[in-house]
């Protein structure tokens, strides 16, 4: 009661500031500033106190631990020793496998979406129809220095929690006891249409009311997720792939290339005190020594993967349609050209996939609205394919490798240039995506890995997140210190040849990693400055970024931008653990880079 006494204090003491703020002696515009932010404080301070009003009322889950009895079990911290130089007469080694992650039995009325739950769906996101694949995608590395296995395991699902990353390393380490592995890396593509593995998208209310009673008897509660699905099938499917890209490892070469792309390919959508925008497409591609075997290639990209989950007043596209998004048709593309695909998501906290360059007026039949996937899908395939290639070689492969693509391209073409003729369309809705190409060079990348981990703890300060800790929806190892909770999650650095890559737990806000705005008192909410350098100042400013690896946590969102009470523009709030998150992952990063200096 006093906490709640408290937050109604702070409430209208931040009222009694919107009328103030003005008779304090500051000006027009900063009186409005001093206004309006009281009022946003006011709501954060109102919606906080509600939600925590209702945790006072839900005991802890019996499962929470002391911080002191945190456990490192299956966690990997990488190589304790770092190379500058390949090892004597060393190669990249590689391994490769997909598996699907759908279960035949995926239309019984029992697998719910993760990604989106509104009305426009009828708050129920049972799947409904298959549009699209869902699967894992793994690579198994080594450069040869005898120095263990890398893995990185790639998800098409919403996110997936360090407690299930850990469950799998288990079940990995059990059946390969033989296979010196130096990290194993599960991450997601944050697909807002697949099956849901984070247990928040699920038949909700139900599974609450009966968590909510087992837990004043102190009853096992269930899990958000379909429990049989995610440590039954989809757990059998990942561990499967890790073991067959381990076997499937061999000698080759590897190369970079990196592109910027058009700004319209994505979309800053409701995060605009954030004003970095990252529009490189980062592609490694391997290449086995051995002629008969497939190339693999990985490319890193940040946009949301949102586009078929979300329900229209169209009942066919009720966001009930099962696919991987654009992660899956540009897999479809790359793997058309022959080669292994791999994707490895961004920092992707307010970014979305952009339709400028191919938002024209060509439809495809019918006119679904999962179709926009397939066609950014595509587009993005082709681009990862051709980055090193003229205008000349792009047209000239076209036509080889993708006939059917090449005609529907010149009848898209010619069909917009009928309308403009008609005067039914303009010039600027149809860009053709090689249009003013310029190619990038590639180099090759010198079989050199250093990878290091590090595990940081994260105190979780949003209400709601600990509302959903307490009733048992997603699987996380949740410690108590005091009156506050706490998590542990993972960061990490990785070096392929002389290219530096960070990987984060969660959607990450893209200022944090190459400056901008929001990290400064002008142009954030608080006034302040976040006082951490970025991933650029740690690492370089060619670091690349993977989202959303070794854990789902949320949006990562600096802290002096931290804004529970802005709901249009800072909605990453309310999906986050709190306003110190950014800065105990940011801390961890320093630290990681002051002990690879070392």
């Amino acid at each position: 009661m006093k906490s709640i006494s408290r937050k109604l204090l702070c409430l209208v003491l931040a009222l009694t500031l919107v009328f103030t703020g003005p008779a304090l002696g500051a000006n027009a515009a900063d009186a409005k500033k001093i206004a309006t932010n009281a009022g946003v404080k006011a709501l954060e301070l109102l919606i906080t106190g509600l939600i925590g009003g209702i945790n006072l009322a839900v005991p802890d889950n019996k499962n929470f631990q002391k911080v002191s009895e945190h456990s490192t079990e299956n966690f990997y911290e990488g190589m304790t020793e770092f190379r500058s130089t390949p090892a004597e007469n060393a190669a990249w080694q590689l391994g490769y496998d997909k598996e699907t992650l759908i279960p035949d039995d995926v239309l019984n009325g029992e697998y719910y979406l993760g990604g989106f739950m509104t009305l426009d769906n009828g708050m129920v996101n049972r799947i409904e129809e298959i549009v699209g694949g869902m699967d894992v995608r793994t690579v198994a590395l080594s450069d040869g220095s005898g120095r263990g296995v890398t893995v990185f395991a790639n998800l098409d699902c919403i996110g997936f929690s360090n407690g299930d990353v850990k469950a799998i390393r288990a079940r990995v380490a059990e059946e390969l006891p033989d296979v010196e592995f130096n990290a194993i890396n599960i991450s997601s593509t944050h697909c807002h249409s697949c099956i849901d593995t984070q247990g928040l998208w699920t038949n909700l209310l139900p599974k609450l009311l009966r968590n909510l009673f087992k837990s004043y008897l102190r009853l096992d509660m269930e899990r958000g997720v379909k429990e049989d699905y995610i440590e039954g099938f989809l757990y059998d499917q990942v561990v499967a792939s890790i073991k067959k890209a381990v076997a499937d490892m061999t000698d080759g070469t590897m190369t970079l290339a990196v592109k910027t792309l058009d700004p319209g390919y994505f979309e800053n959508r409701n995060r605009k005190s954030s004003t970095s925008l990252i529009t490189e497409i980062t592609r490694v591609t391997f290449t086995p020594a051995d002629e008969n075997r497939k190339p693999t290639m990985l490319v890193n990209l940040a946009g949301h993967p949102d586009v078929t989950g979300l329900a229209t007043s169209d009942p066919v596209d009720n966001g009930r349609q099962l696919s991987g998004d654009f992660v899956t048709y540009m897999q479809d593309t790359v793997e058309a050209a022959g080669f292994n695909f791999m994707f490895l998501q961004g920092p992707i906290a307010g970014i979305y996939i952009g339709r400028g360059p191919t938002n024209d007026d060509i439809t495809e039949e019918p006119d679904r609205r999962y179709m926009q996937s397939v066609r950014y899908g595509r587009e993005m395939g082709k681009i990862a394919l051709y980055l090193t290639n003229t205008v000349e070689e792009i047209e000239a492969d076209y036509q080889e490798n993708f006939p059917a693509d090449w005609e529907k391209l010149q009848a898209d073409i010619a069909q917009h240039n009928a309308k403009v003729a008609a005067g039914e369309s303009k010039e600027e809705n149809y860009t053709l995506w090689y249009q003013d190409w310029e190619p990038v060079e590639e180099r090759t990348l010198d079989p050199l890995l250093n990878i290091r981990l590090a595990e940081i703890k994260v105190k979780v300060k949003n209400p709601l997140i600990i509302l959903v800790g307490k009733l048992n929806l997603a699987n996380y190892a949740v410690c108590k210190e005091g009156l506050g909770y706490y998590i542990s999650t993972e960061i990490g650095y990785m070096e392929l040849g002389d290219q530096r890559f960070v990987m984060a737990p969660g959607e990450v806000v893209q200022d944090l990693v190459a400056g901008g705005a929001s990290l400064t008192a002008e142009g954030s909410f608080t006034g302040k400055d976040f006082g951490y350098k970025t991933v650029y100042e740690l690492f370089g400013d060619k670091t690349v970024c993977i989202g959303l690896c070794n854990d789902a946590i949320g949006y990562i969102v600096p802290d002096n931008d931290y804004s529970m009470g802005i709901v249009d523009d800072h909605y990453q709030e309310l999906l986050s653990l709190g306003n110190t998150t950014a800065s105990a992952m940011m801390q961890g990063f320093a630290d990681l880079a002051e002990e690879v200096a070392a």
